[in-house]
């Protein structure tokens, strides 16, 4: 395969991700979303005691990663795999920090041959370019029913009925082979809006491809079993459905009292924190990063030390 070097890539939240952590020990790195090596470069800079671990589903974003990251590759291992499968492979090792950014990169979506955009060749949305599933199964195969299930759950769009219901009339006659045509056809039939009338349907496609909230999940989970006292852990978001997922996970990790709400009194010990919350509210994007880099407007990164 070509190793492609001109990939633009911007990383976002990149100076409010490394004060997170700015304390942290010598050891490990996981960069569970290495992409195409923009928080992993600027991790090993900043830390040169630290050996990084770099993970990504993407074959092509990890070439690219192997070969920006090249004057540290004493310091780095490449693993192509989903982040949460591979966690638990480094249970004996001293990890301490732990990134995940759950975003789509820049290149993925601007690259036609992905599906990922509005102007896409292929109907595809595929992460990990090995599995076989693809945005093709889902909108040439579901049922309205499922359809509808996931435009709801997983984009919130408020037109998910009716635009699962016209898909699958759409497709008796013509079935859906790029993005470009499926963008279009909804935007053919839906209101004007501020967003491109496809977005949220898109960004349901995306999630139900590539299982991201359940991989999000499994990631928090898994991540408890490789954690160490004074362990870092931060997680980038994109939309409201993943930061929910993170926030709630951490305030729950960082309670000491773990009783039922209708307990009388606290009979659990009150000492059950696993973790201390870095920053209470999300750091978001500045004003100075929104115009050089306008994708960052939904970012959110929050962090946690564990106890």
């Amino acid at each position: 395969m070509e190793i492609k070097t001109n990939i633009p890539h911007i990383p976002v939240l990149l100076n409010e991700t490394l004060s997170l952590f700015k304390n942290m020990e010598e050891g490990f790195f996981i960069d569970c979303t290495c992409g195409f090596g923009g928080h992993s470069e600027a991790i090993l800079k900043t830390f040169p005691n630290i050996k990084l671990i770099a993970i990504d589903q993407d074959i092509e974003a990890l070439n690219f990663a192997k070969k920006r990251l090249e004057p540290f590759k004493d310091r780095v291992e490449f693993v192509h795999s989903r982040s949460s499968e591979a966690l638990l492979n480094y249970k004996d090792r001293k990890i301490v920090g732990i990134l995940a950014d759950i975003g789509v990169s820049s290149y993925q979506l601007d690259e036609r041959s992905r599906g990922f955009n509005f102007e896409g060749e292929t109907l595809d949305m595929r992460m990990n370019q090995s599995q076989e599933f693809s945005a093709t199964d889902v909108i040439n195969q579901y049922s309205i029913n499922e359809l509808e299930k996931i435009f709801k759950e997983y984009g919130e769009e408020r037109y998910a009925k009716k635009i699962a219901s016209k898909i699958v009339e759409r497709r008796k006659d013509t079935k859906f082979t790029s993005s470009k045509e499926l963008a279009e056809f909804i935007a053919s039939f839906t209101p004007r809006r501020k967003i491109h009338p496809a977005t949220q349907v898109f960004q349901a496609i995306r999630i139900e491809v590539n299982q991201e909230l359940a991989e999000l999940k499994k990631l928090l989970e898994n991540s408890l079993k490789i954690t160490t006292k004074g362990t870092i852990l931060s997680i980038i978001t994109f939309h409201s459905l993943e930061d929910r997922i993170v926030k709630h996970t951490f305030r729950k990790w960082s309670k000491n009292c773990i009783c039922p709400p209708e307990a009388f009194k606290c009979e659990c010990g009150n000492n059950n924190a696993k973790v201390k919350l870095i920053n209470k509210k999300p750091f978001v994007a500045s004003k100075e990063e929104l115009l050089s880099n306008p994708r960052s407007r939904s970012a959110k990164v929050r962090g946690v030390k564990f106890l």
